[in-house]
């Protein structure tokens, strides 16, 4: 299959290569006909496909190394953005970014993680695989502190397998890293705007995902633990992942149904990898109107209103039964 196929396309691989063959030929009128109507054909196999995805195809999807990054979103949709390195104590991590950055002509302030672009191994280990470490979650920290002291709403970028789980990252202390960012997160008095882009895994995308909206994309994930990981501690058998993604619930419909998330953005057909100048268009009417929703509100509304959000999250409710 093309490098950039999934494994449950392979209708699609088998088109790919035959506009391939024929686009090796000398173009005809005829030709180009027979190659449009198969683009023709991709696309509706692509629609039929996408609008059945099982849990773990939707996991695929999450992590194709083509989907847009945060800084593939952030030459799209803003301006002037001036990154920001650092958490003063340890060291820059390159898994996450911030940065100042003007929306829509407004000052924001951008942070997210990166798992590295396309297919260059050398930018993936460079970002470490969106795996941030502890100085990487104290640096968002600080951004996210100077954008309440100037006034400016956060915009975070959610696309990580986890937090960094070696041994450095616990000598450094992730785990209160994580914790002091929820912390002050939840107080922070700025409007926050959560994307979850890509994958959202565990503490290392929930570490700077506290936030008054929370957008989701179609065909990303947002769970407590990978898959893989879940079928290992539950089963002893990582091969059962497949079971595990339906198990976790970790789908947009499945996560906007018990209210963790509050908006689905629509992907292109095929997923945002597709085609980034439609995904950066989807994302950004949607996060122009939830920035203006957010900002409208003063800001003890404001602050309740989140508090309020995580405070619910998980209370399932128990029907009383009369026993009698």
């Amino acid at each position: 299959m093309p490098p950039d196929t999934l494994e449950f396309e392979e209708p699609i691989a088998v088109l790919l290569k035959e506009i391939e063959a024929l686009s090796m030929l000398p173009r005809t009128p005829q030709r180009q006909e027979g190659i449009d109507q198969l683009h023709r054909r991709i696309e509706s196999i692509r629609a039929d496909i996408y609008a059945r995805l099982t849990p773990w195809q939707r996991v695929l999807v999450a992590r194709h190394p083509n989907r847009p990054t945060v800084l593939d979103y952030v030459n799209r949709m803003f301006t002037q953005f001036t990154e920001i390195s650092g958490d003063r104590r340890f060291a820059d991590d390159h898994a996450m970014v911030a940065g100042f950055a003007r929306y829509k002509d407004e000052p924001v302030m951008i942070v997210g993680h990166h798992k590295g672009a396309g297919g260059d191994t050398k930018q993936k280990i460079y970002r470490n695989f969106g795996y941030a470490r502890p100085e990487g979650y104290r640096k968002a920290l600080r951004a996210m502190k100077l954008a309440e002291k100037f006034g400016r709403a956060v915009i975070a970028f959610i696309d990580t397998p986890a937090a960094y789980p070696g041994v450095e990252s616990e000598e450094r202390g992730i785990a209160e890293a994580i914790a002091l960012n929820l912390r002050e997160m939840a107080v922070l008095d700025v409007p926050i705007v959560v994307i979850v882009h890509g994958e959202g895994g565990s503490g290392g995308a929930l570490g700077i995902a506290i936030g008054d909206r929370i957008l989701m994309h179609e065909f990303a994930i947002y769970s407590v633990i990978p898959p893989e990981g879940c079928a290992a501690i539950l089963w002893r058998d990582a091969g059962r992942k497949v079971e595990a993604a339906e198990a976790l619930r970790l789908t947009a419909p499945d996560l906007i149904n018990f209210g963790v998330v509050d908006e689905i953005v629509a992907e292109p057909i095929g997923g945002a990898h597709t085609n980034h100048e439609l995904a950066t268009s989807l994302l950004d009417a949607a996060l122009e109107r939830t920035l203006r929703e957010v900002w409208a509100m003063d800001s003890a509304t404001r602050l309740e209103a989140r508090y309020q959000k995580f405070r619910q999250m998980g209370n399932i409710g128990i029907q009383e039964t009369d026993h009698q």
